[in-house]
């Protein structure tokens, strides 16, 4: 199974990698569009701030081969931290659009008044609860952690794209899933054993 990562100048895809062959998994790093062409599977990684992500997306000409390959030709696809944000209508961090592939937008952490102020940006680790059931979680999902580092999260309009929330001072979703397009705002590469449970079954269980 050849699952291509999106190398757009916006994530430590050498992590990435590592962890695919630690689960017995052929990762390819994309040297261009057509490797996406070619792709069995895909991985949009993302660290950093969202309309850089978009420009480099579009710039480089994957914006295109990624909405031909995920869209029309159902590939699947993990989308990881800003990877997960850029599959939604737009962010609060910036003004350009992004892929708009669910009906959703990414804001950043507000607390309501007079209660706890928690810090941005959310960082360490964290319990994810599964709402769905997903071949991307274990039957016994409950007390999972996985690794967090974000400012902003995603809000999605249709209850049903949400898989997985995580408290941190009210419920955020903290993974989405809409037929072939599924994304965690946690790092699974940073993730040890969860996190290798969650890519192994990304590349061997997910369709």
């Amino acid at each position: 199974m050849s699952i291509v990562v999106i190398d757009y100048g916006m994530g430590n895809v050498g992590s990435i990698l590592n962890m695919l062959r630690k689960v017995g998994a052929q990762g390819v790093l994309s040297q261009g569009p057509d490797d996406v062409m070619r792709a069995e599977k895909l991985i949009l990684p993302g660290v950093g701030a969202f309309d850089k992500g978009m420009g480099n997306l579009r710039a480089m000409g994957y914006a295109a081969a990624l909405g031909e390959r995920v869209l029309n030709q159902r590939v699947p696809i993990l989308g990881i931290c800003l990877g997960m944000q850029l599959f939604t209508q737009r962010s609060e961090e910036g003004t350009a659009p992004g892929l708009g592939w669910m009906d959703a937008e990414t804001i950043r952490f507000r607390f309501p008044e007079g209660t706890r102020q928690l810090k941005v940006p959310h960082m360490g680790w964290d319990d994810v609860s599964v709402c769905k059931p997903s071949p991307l979680f274990a039957d016994a999902a409950e007390g999972r952690r996985f690794y967090f580092v974000h400012s902003y999260h995603v809000v999605c309009r249709d209850p049903a794209d949400v898989l997985a929330t995580t408290e941190y001072g009210f419920p955020f979703t903290s993974a989405v899933c809409r037929a072939n397009i599924v994304g965690t705002q946690f790092h699974p590469e940073k993730s040890h054993r969860f996190g290798m449970d969650l890519l192994r079954r990304f590349a061997k269980e997910f369709v």
